[in-house]
């Protein structure tokens, strides 16, 4: 099935024709549960890893011993889905919660001797070229990106942050696919362990954060959207229902590649390589949700119906505390360090 992102609920272009010159696309791709293959572009699917290649390993030294067991997690989301569509109202039996909490007890890994011991990393995403129209150039004629994470919050000066790897391959040279990847036997956090999701990418208009956009036109739109804001303070309407640059009209929520980032947590900011200087672009956005209460106008036009299914959190996946991670690319040499963001 295909996902439509609605119309607009108002020409942005119309109120500020500036923003034309500012009009770009990006990819939604719509990630859905399903049963991928290695073959197609997917979150949580099989990847097309060469079978004997090395899987990507997390080195950084932290402890990695306990956690949650991925198939305990993946069974408590499919008992829970499984229990509130059967009853609505009360939800899981009472035996079932009981299988609830032993699911959910942390465990020790068999046989882990340190804290520097090679982690295999969890498969996140892999893109195909032909699949996403907005997908930056990879190194030379690479046209498969792969992303791996490690499974624990664990990284950077404070020791708090998360470990992305990047893989760029040529599809055609895999001749034969590992058949069994390593998984760590536990997880710091279930937010990094996604379900498996078939992809249906959609091409859309997109226009850059306010904060990016000329001083002029920023202060165009602040002026606009503050002047909406006190009209409806004044008429006391209670809850937020015009559309707004930064939740209706300019940047999709989801997971997307292409495009502009949204900095709805940080100030808005231009990234540069560290390579070169050159100003970076948007290679993906992973996001927790597909939608949520400030952007539900971009829910897709077949899942408006209720009984069609209204899951905005199809990959299971979190960043951070329900937030998004933006991944940018140098586009003079793909090969050069990405950088991300996490808002």
């Amino acid at each position: 099935m295909t996902r439509t992102t609605p119309p607009r609920p108002l020409d942005v272009e119309e109120l500020f024709p500036a923003l034309a010159a500012h009009r770009g696309t990006t990819t939604r791709l719509h990630p859905r549960p399903g049963s991928p293959d290695a073959s197609v572009s997917s979150v949580g699917g099989p990847m097309l890893w060469p079978a004997d290649e090395p899987w990507p390993v997390c080195t950084d030294p932290h402890p990695h011993g306990r956690g949650r067991r991925p198939a305990d997690i993946r069974r408590e989301r499919q008992l829970l889905t499984d229990a509130w569509a059967r009853n609505p109202d009360s939800g899981p039996t009472g035996e079932e919660r009981r299988l609830l909490a032993e699911l959910r007890r942390t465990h020790r890994a068999a046989g882990e001797s340190g804290e520097t011991d090679p982690l295999p990393m969890i498969a996140v995403a892999q893109l195909y070229r032909r699949d996403v129209p907005d997908l930056l150039a990879g190194p030379e004629d690479c046209d498969l990106l792969q992303v791996f994470w490690c499974p624990f919050d664990a990284h950077g000066d404070h020791r708090t942050g998360m470990l992305l790897d990047l893989r760029w391959r040529r599809s055609w040279e895999v001749v034969e696919t590992m058949a069994h990847p390593p998984l760590p036997e536990v997880v710091g956090f279930e937010g990094y362990v996604p379900e498996p999701c078939v992809l249906h990418p959609e091409q859309v208009v997109t226009y850059p954060f306010a904060g990016l956009l000329p001083e002029e036109l920023c202060a165009r739109i602040d002026a606009r959207e503050e002047a909406l804001e006190e009209e409806a303070e004044e008429a006391e309407v209670g809850e937020w229902d015009w559309p707004t640059c930064q939740f209706d009209l300019s940047i999709p929520p989801g997971w997307r590649a292409g495009g502009y980032a949204s900095w709805n947590l940080t100030d808005a900011s231009a990234t540069h390589c560290p390579a070169c200087a050159a100003p970076m672009e948007l290679l993906l956005t992973i996001d927790s949700k597909e939608w949520d209460g400030g952007s539900g106008s971009w829910m897709p036009l077949e899942e408006r119906d209720p009984a069609a299914g209204q899951d905005s959190e199809p990959t299971r996946v979190t960043v951070g505390r329900w937030g998004k991670l933006n991944v940018f690319a140098c586009p003079v040499d793909p090969g050069h360090p990405h950088l991300r963001s996490v808002q």
